[in-house]
């Protein structure tokens, strides 16, 4: 069973392919930590308010562009 965490990161890289924004520039805008697409890489799990605020903000991205 995949974890929410690698679940989500699944959609952060989908995310990043579509948009061509940069990892930091992802991490950074949608939790103020430029390094968070790069620790998830490298395995840092996040709580499930954490991912609902990350996947907030993929969906507010959407709607804007």
């Amino acid at each position: 069973m995949v974890s929410p965490t690698t679940a989500l990161l699944a959609e952060i890289e989908r995310f990043l392919k579509r948009t061509g924004m940069a990892p930091s520039a992802f991490g950074d805008q949608a939790l103020t930590d430029p390094n968070l697409v790069t620790d998830l890489r490298h395995g840092r799990e996040l709580r499930h308010r954490t991912i609902e605020r990350v996947r907030e903000f993929i969906g507010k991205y959407r709607q804007s562009a």
